[in-house]
């Protein structure tokens, strides 16, 4: 029932709290990732709410630097091993925390303005940063660029100047590629192949669709990747089946290092 408080008795309180802090900084990261994380909890009810979070608060700019500002406090060579579930230090908590808000984000987000490339280039650089020795981060990276390559309002071309989709290229040949990374890359680019096999009457978009296409399809060629676009062919049609998380134990088999 707490989702359901009427928006006239939290939102000014809300906004002026969170315009202040952009002023003074007079919150911890703690608090101001609580603040915002209290108003997006609310979206799924009131989505008039989501004008307010990215055109009035400016939701990507601040996501973009508080997630830096947490980035340079964390240990990233911090031996697997040490990283144990209960066992966080306060930066990595919180950084955890902004990266579900941001998954959620991805999968609702109505609006879109073109500064979020930058939000999408800073979860590439943590998912880059955490892969090795931070599942947590790692994956939750994963869930929000796979978000983010399902929504449509989401461009793709900020997929790529991004980076998202150099990143899972990068991922698909590594020596330590798992069965749940593997799923990971197979929706991302599922998503993206979706998304441009969709054709539109508008004559503008319909060209921009195209030559993005060509582009993502060009990047995987000219960098040897051409066994892996046939391995999607083989998988992506098992990954659109209902019960696509049940995946075959050796998945990652369907990819050819090249």
């Amino acid at each position: 029932m707490w989702k359901f408080i009427e928006q006239r008795l939290y939102l000014k309180e809300i906004k002026e709290i969170i315009q202040y802090h952009q002023k003074h900084h007079n919150l911890t990261q703690l608090e101001y990732q609580s603040t915002w994380q209290f108003l997006m909890d609310r979206l799924n009810t009131d989505r008039s709410l989501e004008g307010v979070i990215v055109n009035e608060l400016h939701f990507g700019r601040e996501a973009v630097r508080e997630l830096n500002e947490l980035s340079k406090c964390v240990d990233w060579k911090r031996k697997k091993e040490e990283v144990k579930k209960g066992k966080e230090t306060k930066e990595e908590h919180i950084l955890l925390r902004w990266l579900f808000k941001l998954s959620f984000f991805f999968d609702s987000c109505e609006l879109w303005n073109e500064g979020f490339v930058w939000l999408i280039d800073i979860i590439v650089q943590l998912y880059r940063a955490a892969r090795d020795n931070f599942r947590g981060i790692r994956n939750q990276c994963i869930y929000s660029l796979r978000n983010a390559a399902k929504n449509r309002v989401v461009k793709v071309e900020d997929l790529l100047k991004g980076g998202a989709a150099d990143a899972f290229l990068e991922e698909i040949h590594r020596p330590t590629l798992n069965d749940g990374i593997t799923n990971g890359c197979l929706r991302f680019f599922m998503n993206i192949s979706r998304r441009l096999k969709r054709k539109t009457d508008d004559e503008m978009e319909e060209a921009r669709r195209k030559a993005t296409k060509r582009k993502v399809f060009e990047k995987m060629e000219e960098e040897g990747y051409e066994d892996t676009i046939a391995s999607f062919h083989v998988m992506l049609p098992f990954q659109s089946r209902k019960y696509f998380e049940k995946m075959p134990s050796n998945i990652s088999d369907y990819f050819v290092n090249v």
